[in-house]
């Protein structure tokens, strides 16, 4: 029998000039002085919060349990697979390009950055640019960013609460001010940027238009339809699935059951967007889970429940058990 047990994630500040000092949409209770652009929930150098592994990072613990914490999912059972954080825009992003796996290889980096990103909250208006403007050529684009007018050449998209957006590696991109992302992707930190509006830092021209592709699979992802369970009570989507990365977004107001996974195993991450719940597994201390808590299900954990505190909705994110083409999206 495993040691693990839900862990519950202590969330990481990251500070960024592009981040705000209020995050009460997702943190009421918290206040910063200084501007927070990503609160990260499941990097390496993120703490468990409860139990007896309390203070451990979650890099220690992968490198200790391996499989037993991540599953049999991912190639290298060295490193926790995915990477959940929040994101808190407060001005634009810089504009930029992650490598997808095979532009890494090449730059000899141990993976790509292929994300997706949950709009949790958005306020009429919210924009995000994602991909070139239809027509431009990467020359072009190159030409424009040192002509200081990238921004005129990328394709802006207006953006909703409850939309799942699909980046894929090789996707320039950049983010605007209000709304509050979740980005699930894969565990890399590679970002080459491009422009930045003249705030002085440093750019990754030479690398970053090497890994830029015009044409890339990005956009506003296609969802099935929900599923109501317990009469209606419950309901599930699936907000995403992709080669790397699986979400689910669960509405819940009675008790729901989590059983044994088919196909490949996975460490499952359970983040909590509304509400509150209580996550309960044999022979396990229940660990509550309340808006903007993140709680990591170890893969060797083969059945758990959720116990609404009258509702709660929470977003699942998964290696996909099988193999996964990329989904269907439209801009």
């Amino acid at each position: 029998m495993s040691e693990l047990y839900p862990l519950l994630m202590r969330p990481l500040f990251d500070p960024r000039p592009w981040g705000s000092v209020d995050l009460t949409p997702i943190y009421p209770n918290h206040r910063f002085e200084e501007k927070i652009g990503e609160a990260w929930l499941t990097g390496d150098h993120c703490r468990v919060a409860n139990g007896q592994l309390a203070g451990k990072t979650l890099g220690e613990l992968t490198v200790g349990y391996g499989r037993e914490l991540v599953g049999t999912a991912p190639e290298n059972a060295m490193q926790f697979p995915l990477l959940m954080k929040f994101l808190f825009p407060h001005e634009k992003l810089s504009v930029q390009v992650h490598p997808d796996d095979a532009s890494a290889k090449a730059a000899e980096l141990p993976c790509g950055k292929t994300e997706c990103w949950y709009v949790a909250h958005a306020q009429p208006g919210a924009k995000l640019a994602l991909g070139l403007r239809p027509g431009v050529a990467k020359p072009e684009f190159e030409q424009g960013i040192h002509q200081q007018r990238a921004e005129e050449l990328l394709n802006w998209i207006n953006v909703f609460p409850g939309e799942m957006i699909y980046v894929a590696g090789g996707t320039v991109h950049t983010i605007g001010p209000g709304m509050v992302l979740v980005e699930t992707q894969q565990q890399s930190d590679t970002t080459y940027r491009l422009y930045d509006y003249g705030r002085g830092r440093e750019l990754h021209l030479e690398a970053g238009m090497a890994a830029v592709k015009e044409h890339v699979a990005s956009g506003k992802v296609i969802r099935p339809a929900s599923v109501n369970k317990n009469g209606g009570k419950n309901v599930h989507s699936q907000l995403i699935a992709a080669p790397y990365f699986k979400v689910d977004m669960f509405e819940l107001k009675e008790i729901q059951d989590f059983g044994p996974q088919t196909g490949k195993t996975s460490a499952q991450i359970l983040l909590a967007v509304e509400g509150c719940g209580v996550v309960e597994a044999e022979n396990s201390e229940s660990v509550t889970l309340a808006k903007g808590d993140a709680v990591v299900v170890p893969a060797a954990i083969e059945n758990f429940r959720i116990r609404p505190q009258w509702s709660v909705e929470l977003l699942r994110a998964q290696v996909p058990p099988v193999s996964v083409p990329e989904p269907a999206t439209r801009m």
